[in-house]
């Protein structure tokens, strides 16, 4: 039998126990990495956070998503089958990551107007409020008119505040009892929230509206910039202690979490610093994409081997395929750093190509030609008794327990139910 504990506990909970913790939002990469993490959920006893954007999960209408080509529904119900064929008895939220106008590339690309953004904004918070998400980021602040300079913070505070009010409208309408959390703000340096004066304004700024407005809820999250930044396959931002802490205790103040974003690929130390520091969630999301990728090369190198001896009879094309996937994705203009050099597509080393494909390869999963090859391969392996897909997940789990492990997360559901009992 699943546990019940409301997202808000769980966050009210971290926040002030003595026993420190640090939440962990996950980006739904895969199928594969939906099983690894309720695999490890179950067997370590902790919550888990699904934090899926606009590009990864979404409407159809607005196209879906990358992942497995999924909008709310699909999504929710691919988790759940996972959930019914290992027996999960734990808890996992499902969470949108960045959501609000411009947030979908194909928005910012085609540069729309502020009224049509945030029209689409709303009717994607529908979608993820009609099938049972639990929190929802609200973060208004990718505007492509203003890309170049910071968003003026009295703007943001509108689009947040009338979005919030967009969901409890929705949320009242179709008569949902379970409340929705929030969460607000950014990591992006154009978000208008990088000082500490502004990230506190900001946090009070809202917290007096929620006073003073009925129906209005705090969020439980607040997003501060604590000095990570992804690009490539790894972190090149510079993970500020001092930042990190005050920026933990403001948000503690006004009752709210810090969640800090862009924690991928961050050392065992500065992620063992996030107990002490009190950050209360980190999320990481293309680490994990960057470690399935790595893991079906691995395997598409033992494939080949195999196909030399003689033992395999048609190889794959995986190793090919995904790479000019990648490639030509061009996911990866957000991810790159000035050293790269893209300026010809057809004439990159094979370094340079192997880097973009462990970059962006799980952007082209479910892409027709990659998901056929990575078929082709699982089969191929199956024929000289190898699990390629228990290899992904085992790999993944791997990633999953250098989180748990630093973050005390192991028993923290069975802590909070405990607390929230006495």
């Amino acid at each position: 039998m699943r546990k019940q504990i409301n997202i808000k506990d769980a966050v009210q909970y971290v926040i002030n126990a003595e026993e420190r913790s640090t939440l962990l939002g996950i980006g739904p990469m895969s199928e594969n990495f939906l099983r690894a993490s309720l695999e490890s959920s179950k067997e370590k006893d902790y919550p888990l956070m699904y934090i899926a954007s606009r590009n990864q999960v979404d409407s159809y209408e607005f196209g879906g998503g990358y992942v497995f080509n999924a909008d709310q529904k699909v999504f929710k119900e691919h988790i759940e089958a996972i959930c019914e064929e290992i027996d999960y008895d734990n808890i996992y939220y499902l969470c949108r990551d960045h959501g609000g106008p411009w947030q979908r590339d194909k928005e910012r690309n085609d540069k729309l107007p502020e009224a049509e953004a945030m029209e689409l904004a709303k009717k994607s918070y529908k979608a993820d409020i009609l099938n049972g998400f639990d929190l929802l980021h609200i973060d208004p602040t990718k505007d492509p008119a203003e890309m170049l300079k910071v968003v003026d913070i009295d703007v943001v505070f509108r689009r947040t505040i009338e979005l919030i009010e967009y969901c409890e409208e929705v949320r009242k309408e179709y008569g949902i009892e379970k409340e929705i959390q929030y969460e607000v703000g950014t990591e992006e340096t154009a978000g208008g929230l990088t000082s500490m004066d502004r990230y506190e304004g900001f946090i009070k700024r809202v917290k007096e509206y929620a006073d003073t407005h009925e129906n209005f809820p705090m969020p439980i999250f607040i997003v501060g910039q604590t000095g990570t930044l992804t690009r490539l396959t790894k972190n090149v931002g510079h993970f500020n202690y001092d930042n990190s802490e005050e920026l933990a205790r403001i948000a503690k103040k006004y009752g709210v979490g810090l969640k800090e974003h862009n924690g991928d690929y961050l050392s065992e130390d500065k992620l063992l610093a996030h107990l002490p520091l009190g950050i209360t969630a980190m999320n990481v999301a293309p680490a994990f994409g960057t470690i399935e990728t790595q893991a079906l090369l691995t395997l598409e190198k033992t494939e080949a081997k195999f196909a030399e001896l003689g033992e395999i009879k048609e190889p794959s094309n995986l190793k090919e395929v995904i790479t000019h996937a990648s490639i030509y994705s061009m996911k990866w203009k957000k991810w790159l750093t000035d050293e790269v050099d893209m300026s010809n597509l057809e004439a990159l080393d094979d370094a340079t190509a192997l880097q973009i494909t462990e970059l962006c390869g799980h952007y082209t999963f479910s892409k027709p030609e990659v998901e056929a090859e990575i078929n082709k391969l699982m089969a191929n392996l199956k024929s000289i008794n190898i699990n390629g897909q228990r290899y992904i997940v085992d790999k993944l789990k791997e990633e999953m327990d250098k989180h748990v492990r630093c973050f005390n997360m192991q028993g923290l559901t069975s802590r909070i139910e405990k607390a929230i009992q006495k």
